[in-house]
């Protein structure tokens, strides 16, 4: 690699030809903070400009100040990061930007976690009563609101949304000098074609997108003694959760977790694992029930709430090869609410089960048609994994002093299938342990599908099974999933059985997990370090196959009876509709 070497405030660091200030000092990976290049605008992968003013930079011999996201290296270049001159552009800028914005920080949801917020105390500004400007009213259309009195307009959510989930729901518009980002419909977020997976929500600095906050619906039904209030936690909380309070990225607080929803109050605290494994048993039995008799093929995961809705507005076509299986959110309610509360005498009617996801998109699932199996709603409060960590916050529940616990049994076992399927193409090769195993009958066949792991926006695969052949294909980013279904839809690619996630990296990366800073962002894959997370659970787990967990045998043994039957479809699985 051709590399170039320039100074950094004194500081000698190479990069590769053709990189921008910014990038080469991300290159470095120099941790001084006499090195540091702060963004607000600029987040890596996704909206590559920073015009806020902050990103600004000294180089030697150039008359004025240069935006370091723009302006290439050359050898020998001499570059102050943190000069009087660039700290008095960043300070004026800074004051510019929150002229016009919602000074309620200490009741904003991003207080003490906003970017402004630190480049505010970094360079020591005060927040002075702002002009007395009219304030907007606040887009509640949606599960995702949007307060436009604290936009910044750094235009990260529109470029998301453009760009890599390929939707358009937002938009800026440019009225005089002043630019605006708002939906493209007037009628608010709710009335576009957003799909709510929430990515707008993970790359918005400041609190100008968060999900509707569902926790008080929860401490009041925990606070009920009329309510059997349960809680399922998805398989990426475990992933992500210790973040919000300051653990390592990609930490495994899996016992911490089961023991901080105990402390919360919560009257059962079962695990999605097991709604997971559910999951897989009916799909598997789905996709080899279609392989057999000519059912509509490829089949595609229906798990993705996101990507359901993607594909009821933008792939009608394709109603029919989406899996009729519920999501594990849904089929974990549906079941806790049918065979768990006969087998332990509960009135229905009195449960409430909340989820903890990974997702702002299954606040929106929960409430569509279909998700009433027992005759009941499967769900009744879905939280974000945010949502969790400012309710263990509020009740003062350290989540690094927590012991080991586990989950309650039976709901609360699960496998390692279960656990992966938080990764991109976890919910696939937990399928084809299953589906493999059924087809070959021999319980040593291929194990582990590697093929399908791993960042790529789109992964194809090829297995041969007992002289059958099966092609696969997974896609995460929606912008993916329009690659993919196009070849699809034209002839270009044929396959049997396809995965796709609305978020990039898949729940890991979920529209409801903790957000992190640009710089962050800069320095590591926070997708990869979250999913091998989940992976490294599966290896460690004693049963890796959804169809040998204990819990899920005895439910179809005393229960379904078998995958597919009358009984399941009932509960279990559901249908779409086009929009």
């Amino acid at each position: 690699m051709d590399m170039t070497t320039i100074i950094v405030n004194s500081i000698e660091i190479s990069a590769p030809k053709g990189s921008t200030i910014l990038e080469a000092v991300q290159y470095a990976n120099i941790t001084y903070a006499t090195m540091d290049i702060p963004t607000l605008f600029y987040l890596k992968g996704v909206n590559e400009t920073d015009d806020s003013g902050v990103c600004v930079v000294e180089v030697a011999g150039v008359e004025g100040l240069v935006p370091a996201w723009s302006y290439q290296i050359s050898n020998g270049m001499e570059v102050l990061t943190e000069s009087e001159k660039v700290i008095e552009a960043r300070t004026v800028a800074l004051q510019k930007i929150i002229a016009t914005h919602d000074h309620d920080c200490v009741n904003c949801i991003r207080t003490a976690n906003c970017e402004l917020q630190t480049l505010l105390s970094k360079y020591d500004i005060k927040e002075e009563t702002p002009v007395d400007n009219k304030k907007e009213k606040i887009d509640t259309s949606s599960v995702i609101v949007r307060d436009s009195n604290k936009c910044i307009r750094c235009k990260r959510c529109v470029a998301m949304c453009e760009k890599v989930q390929g939707i358009g729901a937002i938009a800026a518009t440019t009225i005089g000098t002043d630019i605006k980002i708002a939906p493209v419909s007037g009628a608010g977020l709710g009335a576009t074609d957003c799909v709510n997976c929430g990515q707008c929500i993970s790359v918005c600095p400041v609190g100008a997108l968060h999900e509707k906050d569902d926790t008080d619906e929860v401490f009041t039904a925990i606070a009920d003694p009329e309510k059997f209030v349960i809680i399922e936690a998805a398989p990426s909380v475990r992933a992500a959760l210790g973040e919000a309070f300051e653990f390592p990225l990609g930490v495994d607080i899996e016992g911490r977790l089961a023991a901080a929803l105990h402390c919360l109050g919560f009257d059962r605290v079962f695990d999605t694992k097991f709604g997971a494994d559910l999951t897989t048993v009916e799909e598997a039995h789905e996709f080899l029930d279609r392989v057999k008799n000519n059912g509509a093929l490829p089949m595609m995961t229906s798990c993705c709430p996101g990507w359901i809705k993607y594909c009821e507005h933008f792939f009608p076509d394709f109603i029919n090869n989406l899996s009729s299986c519920k999501s594990p959110q849904q089929m974990f309610g549906a079941t806790v609410k049918s065979y768990y509360a006969e087998k332990m005498g509960i009135d229905k009617e009195k449960m409430v089960v909340v989820s903890v996801m990974p997702c702002t998109a299954k606040k929106f699932e929960m409430r569509r048609d279909n998700q009433n199996g027992a005759g009941v709603s499967d769900v009744d409060i879905s939280i974000t994994t945010r949502e969790l960590a400012r309710m263990l916050k509020k009740k003062e529940i350290q989540l690094e002093a927590m012991p080991t616990g586990k989950f309650d049994e039976p709901l609360g076992l699960g496998t390692g299938a279960g656990v992966i399927f938080g990764a991109s193409g976890g919910v696939m090769e937990a399928a084809l342990r299953t589906a493999v195993e059924k087809m070959t009958g021999d319980k040593n066949a291929l194990f582990n599908f590697r093929d399908v792991r791993g960042m790529n926006g789109i992964k194809e695969a090829t297995y041969d099974l007992n002289g059958t052949t099966i092609r696969v294909a997974v896609a995460s980013g929606l912008e993916n999933a329009k690659e993919l279904l196009t070849r699809v839809q034209n002839g270009q690619a044929e396959y049997h059985f396809i995965e796709v996630m609305a978020c990039p990296g898949g729940c890991v990366n979920g529209g409801g997990q903790p957000q992190q800073p640009a710089d962050v962002h800069a320095k590591a894959d926070i997708r990869v370090l979250r999913a091998e997370a989940l992976y490294g659970n599966d290896e460690k787990s004693k049963i890796r196959k959804s169809h040998e967990n204990p819990a899920i045998i005895e439910l179809y043994d005393t229960y379904f009876s078998e995958p597919g039957s009358e009984k399941a479809h009932k509960l279990l699985h559901t249908a779409y509709a086009k929009r």
